[in-house]
């Protein structure tokens, strides 16, 4: 089989490469590990910026987001007992963000994908990149015990921190950074009503909480914990007990309550491939990066490796023109470190880390009454949280 552009991993970062090519003419075929009902049932942070919602709206897949979706426009930090609120048009020109859960976003690009009559490869596994350096670069993957082979003038490598994609980039041609930090979230869905009209990112000595939303009667919780922990240690009251000690504060407002229907523990890392390509293959989204959630840029900077990816290829096949694509990584990797740092920032801000000495912890204080004190400080917060412009896009 041949096409003009293979694509590996049926995430947001492929969905969207495809539906964005097939825009401008350019045919694609996508091989993914997973079933259609897995990727469209696992839950993810639901946080869009103002360039993805766009974005979105601009290639026809933003229509249930926009029915759907719900747009904020401020965050509020809590911490010694007050929460202050940070009004994000009022900092950013009138940019906001939007919760509409990633799952749902992978709902809308499925079917807009199929619906261009592009092959999606569901349930395949064995895949492996080959020729890489020449002009026909394959993929081969194994469907219902039968091998399969694709050809293609590129290929987007889409599938994640663990896919082969990044692993077939030579060992020493790839310069990668790391950083584990020493927590994760404790991840809770339950059936009550809204707490807050916004999402509330609360710091305490007991550790961090963020407050957040799915729908009206479904809310998304997390609380910072040992990442080595076990969901069977915290039993429903323990789990309530924690939040509600977290949460305490001067006003007298409560946390809503109710059953809990799903709990998880996910792990928290940086991680930045600074090479996102070789050859033909050119990397997006997780399999180049990785960030800790307190920042929600995941799926956007996936989306911003999309926008530069799709004017790289376009701007071959229109112009004959190699600069896009030659000049990819070092563009990309831009808008990534900016998204990267910020996340870090974030989760040092809000978190306490085990074995602390006191100052550290005054230092943390500090900062988070520096942010809700000073315009500038507070706008440095909202212009990164709404998003920083896709480059070459202007607002």
């Amino acid at each position: 089989m041949k096409t003009q552009v293979g694509i590996i991993g049926a995430g947001p970062a492929g969905l969207l490469l495809s539906h964005m090519l097939h825009l401008q003419g350019i045919e694609s075929f996508i091989v993914e590990q997973r079933t259609r009902d897995d990727i469209e049932a696992t839950i993810k942070a639901g946080v869009l910026e103002h360039p993805t919602v766009e974005l979105l709206k601009q290639i026809g897949v933003g229509e249930r987001m926009v029915k759907e979706g719900y747009v904020h426009n401020g965050i509020e930090l809590s911490f010694g007992g007050k929460r202050h609120r940070i009004d994000l048009p009022e900092l950013t020109g009138g940019k906001s963000i939007t919760v509409y859960p990633q799952h749902e976003v992978i709902k809308d690009l499925v079917a807009a994908v199929l619906a261009n009559g592009t092959t999606i490869e569901f349930g395949v596994s064995d895949v492996s990149l080959h020729d890489l350096e020449s002009t026909q670069p394959g993929i081969r993957y194994t469907k219902n015990g039968e091998a399969q082979e694709i050809r293609a003038d590129f290929i987007g490598g889409c599938d994640g921190f663990h896919g082969p994609s990044r692993q077939a980039i030579p060992a020493n041609l790839r310069e990668e950074h790391a950083k584990v930090y020493p927590c994760g979230w404790f991840g809770i869905l339950c059936e009550a009503p809204p707490s807050s009209d916004e999402l509330i990112y609360a710091q305490s000595d007991r550790g961090f909480v963020l407050v957040s939303t799915r729908t009206p009667t479904v809310q998304r919780l997390y609380f910072q914990c040992d990442p080595k922990d076990s969901v069977d240690n915290w039993s429903d009251e323990r789990i309530w007990a924690e939040f509600r000690a977290r949460l305490a504060n001067d006003d007298g407002w409560e946390i809503k309550e109710g059953p809990i229907f799903q709990k998880g523990i996910i792990a928290m890392r940086s991680f930045v491939c600074e090479t996102m390509q070789h050859g033909r293959l050119f990397l997006a989204g997780d399999s180049a990066h990785i960030v800790p959630p307190t920042g929600a840029k995941g799926l956007n900077l996936a989306a911003g490796d999309v926008v530069l990816l799709t004017r790289a290829i376009t701007d071959f096949y229109r112009n004959n023109s190699q600069d896009g694509l030659d000049g990819y990584s070092t563009r990309a990797v831009k808008r990534v470190w900016r998204g990267e740092h910020f996340s870090w920032w974030m989760t040092n801000m809000l978190h306490d880390f085990e074995g602390e000495d006191t100052i550290t912890r005054r230092f943390r204080r500090s900062q988070l009454e520096y942010v809700v004190s000073s315009r500038a400080a507070a706008t440095s917060l909202a212009e990164n949280y709404v998003g920083v412009p896709f480059e070459g896009i202007t607002e």
